[in-house]
């Protein structure tokens, strides 16, 4: 499993940056905690809330977010830690960039007919 302090793909340093944008990357890692930030899920609710993602998919994705300390596994399914919630809250400030960012693609687009 990736740990700060330990290489990780693309980084020998094992920069926690690093290292959690390594985990970050990973094909559906992203969604799954974004989900979740919405409110806890049950396997298939968030197997849904994913578009229908395989089960396998998910069970390795949350099983790996469980390992790192973001996912814990509640009476009402899966649901963030606190750590989780922490990183969900970046989330926001990403979220509003992009819509800035996708306005201002859209009025450049609009500028040119």
């Amino acid at each position: 499993m990736k740990t700060p302090g330990k290489p990780s793909r693309g980084s020998t340093t094992g920069r926690p940056i690093m290292v959690l944008l390594d985990v970050l990357g990973k094909r559906w890692t992203l969604r799954i905690l974004w989900e979740l930030s919405q409110g806890p899920a049950t396997f298939r609710e968030l197997q849904r809330r994913c578009d229908d993602i395989s089960p396998t998919m998910v069970s390795k994705r949350v099983g790996e977010l469980r390992e790192l300390g973001f996912v814990t596994r509640e009476a009402e399914g899966y649901g963030l830690t606190l750590l989780g919630h922490e990183l969900a809250q970046e989330f926001i400030s990403l979220e509003a960039w992009a819509n800035r960012w996708a306005e201002t693609r859209l009025d450049e687009q609009g500028d040119r007919k």
